[in-house]
């Protein structure tokens, strides 16, 4: 049948990581798709890595089914291991090589010969725009830059599945723009993404599909329109009042919005019309100090399923 699904790359039925008595992973299920960006959301500790480490072969499950390109990680290995490229929390470059040098070591890893991975370093310097930079020093190069030859690095061996744990952490806001597009444009190609990420907005931005994590579990799933439209409202009122007021009204916004969350240093109203719930924190005579309307976002998603926001 032509349009039969294809099957999923990554396919997990309880999936669970132990670390002596402690759960870092607990039962969860998940299947990832040819050509999707799948996302796990969620804060520090959620589990996040240690499910990444065991997709990508580097650290055993402790219980329950994983398949990943149709293959055991337990059997399979260096099989699969050689189909992905995975891009690290933190960047494992050798400082002391140069940029392309970086990439032609790395080439080595998978048998490319040497006019084979200098042709390869070519086009990925190109895509990650950092071709002017082939024969600098990596030490020399910015975060971001460095975050972008690490993508490059991971891109060496063509591969069918692109691992990415927390790839725009530490940049600034132009770096992790840059860092989306050439994500995006992975994409397009046709490249499987699989990334955790505690940004909502990046999230959003790259995700086709994504979990969020809390606690060693997955407490949601869906795209990121669906999961907010399943659990915010269109709108949220953000209200801030002096000090010592928030804690004085009790009752005094009742009825303005669907939900209401209270926290240290705001209160957030959950409602289709933000603009109309304002007027309406006016009439009853109240005085915030300041008013912000906002679409709701996945950290609003977040904070409706655990009580707090993705980063305390």
């Amino acid at each position: 049948m032509p349009n039969e699904p294809r099957p999923a790359l990554i396919h997990a039925r309880a999936l669970t990581k132990r670390f002596g008595e402690m759960t870092a992973v607990d039962a969860i299920d998940f299947d990832v798709a040819p050509g999707e960006a799948f996302g796990f959301l969620g804060p520090n500790g959620a589990g996040k890595t240690s499910t990444m480490r065991m997709i990508g072969c580097v650290s055993p499950r402790s219980g329950g089914t994983l398949e990943v390109l149709g293959m055991d990680p337990d059997h399979d290995g260096p099989a699969i291991r050689a189909r992905l490229g995975v891009i690290p929390q933190q960047d494992t470059l050798d400082m002391e090589l140069t940029v392309q040098e970086n990439l032609w070591i790395y080439a080595r890893y998978f048998d490319l010969s040497y006019a084979e991975a200098r042709e390869r370093s070519k086009e990925l310097l190109e895509f990650v725009q950092l071709q002017d930079r082939a024969k600098d020093e990596v030490q020399n190069l910015s975060g971001g830059m460095k975050r972008r030859l690490t993508i490059a690095r991971g891109l060496i061996n063509e591969p069918d599945l692109m691992l990415l744990d927390e790839p725009t952490t530490g940049l600034d806001p132009q770096a992790r723009h840059l860092l989306w597009d050439r994500l995006y444009r992975l994409k397009q190609r046709g490249v499987t993404l699989v990334l955790t990420t505690h940004f909502m907005d990046e999230a959003e931005q790259l995700c086709d599909r994504l979990v969020v994590m809390d606690k060693a579990t997955i407490v949601a799933q869906g795209s990121p329109r669906q999961l907010i439209e399943r659990y915010a409202t269109r709108e949220v009122l953000e209200l801030r009042f002096p000090q010592g007021v928030q804690e004085t009204l009790n009752g005094k916004l009742d009825g303005l919005a669907d939900r209401i969350e209270h926290l240290p240093d705001r209160l957030l109203l959950y409602t289709p019309d933000g603009d109309a719930a304002a007027a309406a924190v006016h009439d009853r005579g109240l005085a915030p100090e300041s008013v912000l309307v906002r679409r709701s976002t996945l950290e609003d998603v977040f904070l409706r399923l655990t009580g707090r926001t993705l980063i305390e």
